[in-house]
Parts: structure tokens; C-alpha cells; sequence
């Protein structure tokens, strides 16, 4: 399952500090998804909308407020800065 706790979330950041959320790319940058937290009904919605650990994601625009929009598998999704801040990616 993909769902992980704040504590894991730390410890996954502190193990690699690559590893940030979706809403600290900036625009124009890229990362791969490595995992999202959260219940069953945003996991799922991000699931379908494509967003699975090893995907790349290019952040189309993050103006810091209002929704991120980003490209993945090759379609543009709006998120919500919640959605995103739930979304670990790593760099690169």
C-alpha cells in the first residue's frame, strides 16, 4: 500500500534528502513519485490520475498559491496544494 504516516514520511526524507513533496518543485523541474500518503480516497484519486511510485512528473506551474499544475504520462492534471503536499518525489 502507499499510504504512509507522518513518522514514515520523516523517515523517509531524512533517508534520502532528495526526497520533498510535490508542492516544492518549482516550475519547469521534474521528479519521480516515490510514494503518497493519505486515506484510501486520495490514493486512489491519485492512482487514477497517474500518479504511481516511479513516474515522472514535470511541475507545468507552481506559483507558490492557488493549484499546481503538473504533466504526467503525458496528460496536465491540477492538484490541489493539499494533494501535492501529500506526494513524495524525489529529484532528478
Amino acid at each position: 500500500m502507499l499510504t504512509l504516516t507522518s513518522e514514515s514520511q520523516a523517515k523517509l526524507a531524512s533517508a534520502n534528502p532528495e526526497n520533498v513533496t510535490l508542492s516544492d518543485i518549482r516550475t519547469g523541474e521534474s521528479a519521480h513519485v516515490v510514494s503518497l500518503s493519505g486515506g484510501h480516497r486520495l490514493i486512489a484519486r491519485m492512482a487514477a490520475l497517474g500518479f504511481t511510485p516511479g513516474v515522472e512528473v514535470t511541475v507545468i506551474q507552481n506559483s507558490g498559491w492557488g493549484p499546481i499544475i503538473a504533466s504526467v504520462r503525458g496528460g496536465r492534471v491540477a492538484l490541489g496544494r493539499r494533494e501535492a503536499a501529500k506526494t513524495i518525489v524525489q529529484k532528478g
